[in-house]
């Protein structure tokens, strides 16, 4: 009896689907699970960031923590990191950003100093002031976490993605790897491209031209692809003929990347060129790679070939129960 030979989309799909930054979001399941926190609790938690409607606008908040071993390894960078990524999930909200605190662990004094600076470039560069926090400067091992506020007119969630929507991944290419799978193209850009990069995502928000949206985080595209379709209860066919990639970099790192820039959107065919063209403008990568649709698989296709990724109803990736939508 003769195997059938895997296919290259195969093999992208199952290496991937056992990659360590996609299966170690398994491990919010858990925590949602312990806390008893549903896609109904308060603050939606599937988001980027908690929205809170005040009577007026909605106030954001959010929150990052580090793999130690990415902080012992380069302390600087994941103080950048700490406000950057935080920024991103704000904008992934289709909000502004307006403080951070910031929770830093370290040894001594000397072992926390590059980290501290690190938040405070970022800080200055972004023009997001850091107001407080907690610091403890006796422990046994470096760490960082921050927490972020902001404030929404109109808010992209991740639970509004509509069978027939195009995905569009928006990305800036204009960088280079740092470590580990995080690509940043943003610590040789100018601080006012960096701000009004970010200001696209409210514009975009406030235009009413996004049914829903995702930062894209640890697991990159084909992560955050899977968490968005969970949240809104939908799948989404992926053309990897589609996704553009940097120079040099092999596609299938790509799609696990962190990158510094970059979102995954659901937006209605008739408004995709109207949303790439504003990200055009800025000379960040803009395209659709694949489309929404009414199942819970996230599928990878190209060149004639297909093959599953991820069954979100067979194998709940964040374990929410479901969206809002249900």
């Amino acid at each position: 009896m003769m195997v059938k030979p895997i296919s290259p989309v195969e093999q992208i799909a199952a290496t991937l689907r056992d990659h360590p930054s996609i299966r170690s979001k398994l491990a919010i399941g858990a925590a949602t699970r312990d806390l008893n926190l549903t896609a109904l609790s308060a603050g939606q938690p599937g988001d980027d960031a908690a929205a809170l409607w005040n009577g007026v606008e909605y106030d954001l908040i959010a929150g990052e923590g580090f793999i130690p071993a990415f902080v012992a390894d380069d302390p600087w960078f994941a103080g950048w990191c700490a406000v950057m990524v935080n920024l991103s999930d704000i904008a992934a909200m289709g909000g502004r950003a307006t403080a951070i605190v910031d929770q830093v662990w370290a040894p001594d004094t000397a072992t926390a100093a590059p980290i501290l600076q690190g938040l405070r470039d970022a800080s200055e560069t972004y023009g997001v002031p850091i107001v407080g926090g907690h610091t403890n400067l006796a422990a046994p091992a470096v760490g960082i976490a921050a927490s972020i506020m902001g404030k929404a007119d109109a808010v992209i969630t991740s639970f509004d993605a509509q069978p027939g929507d195009l995905l569009i991944a928006a990305v800036d290419h204009r960088g280079a790897y740092r470590n580990f799978d995080n690509f940043c193209a943003a610590l040789t850009a100018p601080a006012d491209r960096l701000r009004g990069d970010l200001a696209l995502l409210p514009e975009l928000a406030r235009g009413g031209l996004v049914h829903a949206g995702k930062d894209i985080s640890q697991g990159g595209i084909i992560g955050t692809a899977l968490m968005l379709a969970e949240c809104s209860d939908v799948g989404i066919d992926i053309d990897l003929g589609a996704v553009t990639t940097p120079a040099g970099v092999d596609l299938d790192r790509w799609l696990r990347s962190f990158p510094s820039f970059g979102f995954l959107l659901s937006v209605a065919p008739e408004h995709a060129n109207a949303v790439c063209a504003r990200f055009a403008e800025r000379d960040i990568d803009a395209g659709a790679i694949g489309t929404v649709t009414a199942d819970s698989r996230i599928t990878l296709r190209h060149d004639g070939d297909q093959a599953l990724f991820w069954d979100h109803a067979d194998t709940p990736y964040l374990g929410l129960k479901g969206s809002t939508n249900a």
